[in-house]
């Protein structure tokens, strides 16, 4: 089970830290993902880091904003967002693979996703 949270209402500029928990699962075991889905639009890669080397990969969009991060011990992904736009507006999502690297923006490759977290910056 996965548990996003840390979603809100923040103006342009501001930034946030979304959190997935995940339980149930050997969290190392996993690359995490970050994904969206904006109103009306179909939902998107944003970000994701590897289960072993914790390298990074991010959509050109977030790249200089976003960081995403592991905490084994928490078993907990995170998404340190900062400089908000109003472009980001979305439901954030958390999800968990075992799939290649190559292959870790691909939402189908991701087998456990977290309820989604509303993320709006308002202008």
């Amino acid at each position: 089970q996965l548990q996003a949270s840390g979603g809100g209402l923040v103006q342009a500029g501001a930034s946030l830290r979304l959190s997935c928990a995940a339980s149930g699962l050997t969290f190392s075991r996993y690359s995490w993902g970050w994904f969206r889905q904006a109103p009306g639009k179909e939902r998107e890669f944003v970000a994701a880091i590897h289960r072993n080397s914790g390298g990074a990969k991010y959509v050109d969009s977030v790249k200089g904003r976003f960081t995403i991060s592991r905490d084994n011990t928490k078993n907990t992904a995170y998404l340190q967002m900062n400089s908000l736009k109003p472009e980001d507006t979305a439901v954030y999502y958390c999800a968990a693979t075992v799939v290649v690297w190559s292959a870790a923006t691909v939402e189908e490759q991701y087998l456990y996703w977290g309820q989604g977290t509303q993320v709006t910056v308002s202008s």
